[in-house]
């Protein structure tokens, strides 16, 4: 494989030295662009161009023909899972995901079978090996999945979902039948990340989106346990370099202790917690990623760049740091304003790596 030119991605979260704070953002390649937006008309819709190898390469490389990025991140869904698993996942405007079948009883998860990653998700380790090479070096490629307790949700409730009552019921009924799909999960989601890797992923996140929502208690049983065991799981060398995981459950920051515990190379932080604070909770057992609120992006360039400022201080000096938006940006950002935030994080970031 070629040589990486821009590796500071994947120094930092090593806790390596870099010169300036790398930064990418979740969803980079999305709505707000309108070159992403013609891609996808072209296509028909949104799991057309995820199942298209070559058209999900193209979206996943508009964003860095736009900006100095430091990472490019496979373009995908986390929900490729379930839809291999026979549940017909489809998107309905305006509503998001929603799966033509449901996970209803023990008997609905005792006939999932694991996915074989080039059986069955196929597609999606053709664009890792293609975005790969089209990259040729330039930046490293982040795969992904979403953590079992996300995916179980979505299983669960047939989509999204505001209170989660078909799957906390489950949990806390049928708690037998939850760790039964968990584990089915974790299993799933392990071989996954695994394939990536193999295929050209050179850094992977796991997404619990919906990790936040649970209790305390249920958090760690139902959620980061599951977690820890596929981070046991993965390949973390490949290619002769390490490959670094990043663990982010959105509105974790209460558990991040136990989190840093687990085995990842760096956490995810939603903007809900300050870097600085979290930076000595964790002390140096992992790298920290985030952490700027997306909405900033509809400010002017002046404040998003202050507010770049202010959380650069916060974090202050050393590696160990990568720059990220505390979710995915939302569609209606301007792109200039994009190109300002990243700007203003390698700008504004030299002084602490001196």
């Amino acid at each position: 494989m070629t040589a990486l030119k821009n590796d500071r991605f994947l120094r930092a979260l090593l806790k390596q030295p870099v010169d300036v704070t790398p930064v990418w953002m979740m969803r980079q390649a999305g709505r707000y662009l309108p070159e992403y937006r013609a891609s996808r008309a072209r296509a028909g819709d949104f799991m057309s161009l995820c199942m298209n190898p070559e058209m999900a390469c193209e979206v996943t490389l508009q964003p860095l023909e736009r900006y100095p990025l430091d990472a490019a991140i496979l373009f995908s869904d986390i929900l490729t899972i379930p839809d291999a698993m026979g549940l017909g996942l489809y998107f309905e405007a305006g509503e998001g995901p929603r799966f033509r079948k449901r996970i209803e009883t023990a008997a609905d998860i005792a006939a999932l079978s694991v996915p074989d990653p080039e059986r069955d998700l196929g597609y999606v380790m053709e664009a890792v090996r293609t975005i790969r090479r089209e990259l040729n070096g330039h930046v490293p490629l982040i795969g992904f999945s979403g953590s079992p307790w996300t995916l179980a949700t979505y299983m669960i409730e047939g989509g999204s979902s505001k209170d989660f009552r078909r799957s906390k019921a489950m949990l806390y009924d049928n708690p037998e039948a939850m760790h039964a799909l968990l584990s089915k999960l974790a299993d799933s989601v392990t071989t996954y990340l695994n394939g990536q890797i193999l295929a050209g992923a050179q850094a992977v996140q796991i997404f619990d989106t919906w990790g936040g929502n649970l209790s305390a208690a249920a958090y760690q049983t139902f959620s980061l346990a599951y977690m820890q065991r596929i981070v046991k799981g993965l390949i973390r060398e490949h290619e002769g370099r390490k490959v670094p995981v990043i663990l982010f459950t959105k509105n974790g920051g209460l558990w991040l202790e136990s989190l840093a515990e687990s085995g990842a190379d760096a956490l995810g932080l939603d903007w809900t917690c300050d870097i600085g604070e979290a930076r000595r909770r964790v002390g140096d057992k992992v790298a920290l990623q985030g952490n700027m609120d997306p909405t900033v992006l509809y400010a002017k360039p002046e404040a998003i760049r202050s507010e770049v400022g202010r959380i650069l201080s916060s974090y202050g000096h050393g590696s160990g740091h990568v720059f990220n938006l505390g979710h995915g940006i939302t569609p209606e950002v301007d792109p200039a304003h994009a190109g300002a935030f990243i700007e203003a994080v390698h700008e504004l970031s030299a002084v602490y790596h001196r």
